[in-house]
C-alpha cells in the first residue's frame, strides 16, 4: 500500500503542471509517429 500512497503524493504535489506534462508527452508521441512515417511521404 505504500506504493499507492507514494504515487498519490506525487500526483498531489504536481497537480499544477500535470496537464502541461501530459500535453508535452502527447506532443512527443505525435512527433515520434510523424518522424517514423516521414520516409513514406518522401
Amino acid at each position: 500500500m505504500t506504493t499507492f500512497n507514494f504515487l498519490k503524493s506525487i500526483v498531489a504535489r504536481s497537480q499544477a503542471t500535470l496537464l502541461q506534462d501530459a500535453a508535452g508527452a502527447a506532443a512527443l508521441m505525435v512527433m515520434l509517429l510523424v518522424g517514423l512515417h516521414l520516409p513514406i511521404f518522401v
